[in-house]
């Protein structure tokens, strides 16, 4: 019966556009244009029915880009259409930016069989153990570090279906709720970088990769937030859909040494390592397992300390003030003998200047045979030295400039800014954050402590080297892809899951998943190539520019079209069919496209959430247990599908969320 709801509705949904494509089409006069109308209505419907995206795209656009040849020349539509083909197909081929597709697509496969996830959804699991529905919150957690780290929401969504599903059906979570948590934060890998979905927009638009991965990163974080602050007050409110974590499922066993500096001196970290150093021998625990135990639980006091201390270096750096104005006013009068010299400004050395030397006689003189040689030096002596080269003295130097500033004094020696308030606020601050830490530092937590190092910080460190070396200009996302790849195989051989088998099937899965990617460009390449051809392209925009929309009633409508697409259509075909029709109107309302990408990027988020395509749906279907349904999954969908529409409100109600990182760092 279910399977029967999603044909009609499918069914529905197709009759509709035939429908109003068969009424409103002047059939009577049609022109190009018409037709390529015509081609989209039928490109969506063949979608519907299941029909492979990639070549109905270049299927579609090969027939009518032959037939927009063939209304002005027949003889040579052909070999135009074929040789349109190719060039399309070649271009695609060309672009550097693809390269990085598959090298962040094998990290996450990669990433995904080192078993770091498991690991790490335990550790916050336990971490998060009082926090009001502990278990959805951990699950948020890890699926938005995973999403972080490969970007692919089928692996996410299906392992955290594997791990945590079960974890909250056991707890006694509401299904719905679970449901909704898994498919939500699986698909925050669309948004969030690395974003294979960012790339294939900023192929498509020509924006900046680089640029689209910091104006993401913010807009990411406040949705995942949001997801986390839902499920915390549902929790809160509505106890038994989220019940508390049991305490058999928070108990943890302490290595033995540490087992009994608990028992015999204090359950607290501290005061047990103090106390077990005076009585090492009693309790027969050597000093060096003490000394390692106090090293891994002082790491977060140094981490806070290397904090401070940068953050001091910064906020008391000297300023070097730009004595260019004065450098200027100083050089003058070399400014008005050079123009003295040359009334008509600078102009190239005059054909004479170039000519070989010539003797008294004015015949040609021989060079002579030993060479260049020096000029006599009474010649040179004589010899009048030109103005402006006497009178330029040697550029400034930074140093010099730097002494100068400081009146005089060495660079090295530069006094300091006075350290603000606000550092000295902070600081107490984290001071104080320090000591309650410590006060509640018990062995337990030293253990779960422990969990995190083993798994949350190897992969926050590749997250970081990618992201970082992305972001602040050091790598192009290709060879930062690059990177990533190799960090892979890192944690990979680091954990010991590193072996044929896993790299086999990362690179098959890898070559399916770029495969796809790549055909859907050339496909919608020659698509998007006869939609123009045709005259589609313009027919959108007079009909959008005869509107005389403002650009907010533009922003809306555009949204709300990629919102409606999101139900029957993949983020995938949106992209690549869709985007070339909205990008070229973008400049006529002042839209900037980057902009526009990181609406374009949260709105997608429900391409994957609403059904009755949803995949994310039947990710999570295909792991859980026989007694979920689908109805339930779709239920669970929905309140986050509302905070998608909340945040992409606030996201253009406040654009710096998405602006501001890459106007700091990129000057836009």
């Amino acid at each position: 019966m279910r399977i029967r709801k999603e044909l009609w509705f499918g069914f529905s949904l197709m009759a509709v556009i035939l429908t109003v494509t068969v009424i409103f089409m002047p059939w009577t006069t049609m022109q190009n244009g018409h037709i390529g109308l015509l081609m989209l209505a039928l490109v969506v419907v063949a979608i519907m029915l299941g029909f492979p995206t990639a070549f109905t795209l270049m299927g579609m656009g090969v027939f009518f880009a032959w037939l927009a040849y063939r209304s002005g020349n027949p003889e040579i539509a052909v070999r135009q259409t074929l040789d349109l083909m190719v060039q399309r197909a070649y271009s695609v081929m060309s672009n550097d930016v693809l390269i990085s597709i598959p090298l962040f697509v094998f990290m996450g496969y990669l990433v995904e069989r080192a078993n770091l996830i498991a690991k790490l959804f335990r550790a916050l699991e336990l971490a998060l153990a009082r926090v009001p529905g502990a278990l959805a919150v951990a699950t948020l957690v890890t699926c938005a570090i995973f999403a972080t780290a490969t970007g692919i929401v089928g692996a996410v969504v299906t392992l955290m279906g594997l791990l945590a599903l079960p974890a909250m059906l056991k707890s006694g979570y509401d299904i719905r709720l679970s449901a909704g948590v898994i498919t939500a934060g699986g698909c925050l890998g669309i948004l969030i970088p690395p974003s294979v979905m960012l790339i294939v927009y900023g192929a498509t638009a020509g924006v900046s990769v680089v640029q689209l991965y910091a104006g993401a990163f913010f807009p990411g974080i406040m949705l995942a937030s949001l997801y986390i602050g839902y499920v915390i007050v549902v929790a809160k409110l509505k106890p038994h859909l989220a019940p508390p974590l049991p305490m058999d499922e928070r108990h943890i066993d302490l290595p033995p040494a540490n087992e009994k500096m608990r028992e015999a001196i204090s359950h607290r970290v501290l005061p047990g390592l103090v106390g077990a150093l005076k009585g090492s021998r009693n309790l027969g625990i050597s000093g060096g397992e003490i000394a390692k135990q106090g090293i891994i639980a002082l790491l977060p006091a140094m981490t806070l300390v290397l904090f401070l201390g940068f953050t001091w270096h910064l906020a008391t750096k000297p300023v070097v003030s730009n004595e260019s104005a004065g450098l200027m006013q100083m050089g003058g009068g070399i400014a008005e003998e050079s123009a003295e010299a040359a009334p008509e400004g600078l102009e190239e050395p005059k054909e004479e200047g170039l000519a070989e030397p010539k003797e008294e006689g004015g015949d040609l003189k021989e060079p002579p045979a030993e060479g260049v040689q020096e000029p006599p030096a009474e010649k040179a002596a004589a010899a009048p030295a030109k103005p402006a080269a006497a009178a330029v003295s040697p550029a400034p130097t930074a140093g010099d400039a730097t002494a100068g500033a400081a009146g005089g004094k060495d660079p090295a020696v530069l006094e300091r800014l006075p350290i603000p308030n606000w550092y000295w606020m902070l600081a107490g601050a984290s001071l104080a954050s320090a000591v309650g830490f410590y006060t509640i530092f018990t062995f337990v937590r030293l253990e779960v402590f422990k969990m995190l190092l083993g798994s949350f910080f190897p992969l926050a460190l590749m997250i970081l080297a990618v992201l970082g070396s992305i972001v602040f200009g050091f790598a192009t996302p290709t060879e930062a892809a690059a990177l990533g790849s190799a960090g892979g195989f890192i944690l990979a051989a680091a954990y010991k899951q590193l072996n044929f088998g896993v790299v086999k099937e990362s690179v098959f899965l890898t070559a399916k998943t770029s495969a796809m990617v790549c055909w859907l460009f050339v496909g919608s390449s020659i698509f998007s190539a006869a939609f123009a051809l045709l005259g589609g392209q313009n027919l959108v925009e007079q009909w959008v520019l005869s509107l005389n929309m403002t650009p907010l009633q533009f922003m809306l409508l555009s949204q709300f079209i990629i919102f409606i697409l999101g139900w029957p259509l993949e983020w995938t075909e949106i992209i690549v069919i869709f985007m070339p029709i909205f990008i070229p109107l973008l400049p006529h309302f002042g839209v900037d496209p980057l902009f526009f990408g990181l609406l374009v990027a949260l709105n997608l988020q429900t391409a994957f959430l609403s059904p009755p395509v949803a995949m994310a749906a039947f990710y999570l279907k295909g792991v859980s247990p026989p007694h979920v349904t689908l109805n339930q999954i779709f239920a669970g969908m929905m309140p986050f599908m509302g905070i998608q529409v909340f945040a992409l409100f606030l996201l253009y109600m406040f654009p710096d969320i998405g602006m501001w990182l890459p106007r700091v760092l990129y000057g836009n």
